[in-house]
């Protein structure tokens, strides 16, 4: 699992040609808590904890086995927010197709978490890098939980707002949509 492929929103600052690598001071230790602030314990305690490439198309490195299927990464220092994410297989396969803008089809429901929240994006398009008239951008992030499902047409007659105070459908007719459950913030 040393060449796991990130998560949009994190990742969209690599795809751009910025370089990744986090600070000198930051500790394996201090990597491997961040990355387990993304989800419940339950989730965190037996993921396999992976760092970031200092460069684009950089194998990450594993900082700590697991044992449950599930990877967690922590805060990306090339973005503005504060995004750690732990993601399921099915997840990390669909993070692939988006950073390489391939087609994708779900096989599986596929579960991921940021309950730090994550950095500014857009609702709308899965690519935007800022703010436009019509790309919904949504500039506070909320700690949440990413649901995929294996067939869009399941997401048929859910919101699409991300104002509505409840879960959403993000980046709909795209083949990256998925729903976003707002989820308490954890504090480790």
């Amino acid at each position: 699992m040393n060449n796991l492929v990130p998560l949009p929103r994190i990742a969209l600052g690599l795809m751009l040609g910025a370089t990744c690598s986090m600070t000198l001071a930051a500790t394996s230790e201090e990597k491997i808590a961040s990355a387990m602030s993304a989800a419940p314990p339950s989730i965190s305690a037996t993921a396999t904890i992976m760092d970031w490439p200092a460069n684009m198309g950089d194998k990450m490195a594993e900082l700590r086995p697991g044992s449950s299927g599930w990877t967690c990464l922590p805060d990306m220092p090339a973005t503005s927010g504060n995004d750690p994410m732990c993601l399921d297989a099915v997840w990390m396969d669909w993070a692939h197709a988006w950073m390489n803008k391939l087609p994708h089809t779900n096989k599986a429901m596929g579960f991921g978490y940021m309950l730090q929240g994550g950095s500014p994006e857009s609702n709308t398009d899965p690519y935007a890098t800022e703010p436009t008239a019509s790309n919904e951008w949504i500039s506070e992030p909320l700690p949440h939980l990413m649901i995929l499902v294996p067939d869009a047409a399941m997401l048929e007659g859910l919101p699409t707002d991300h104002t509505n105070g409840g879960p959403w459908v993000m980046w709909q007719g795209t083949p990256y949509v998925h729903i976003m459950a707002p989820m308490p913030a954890y504090q480790p």
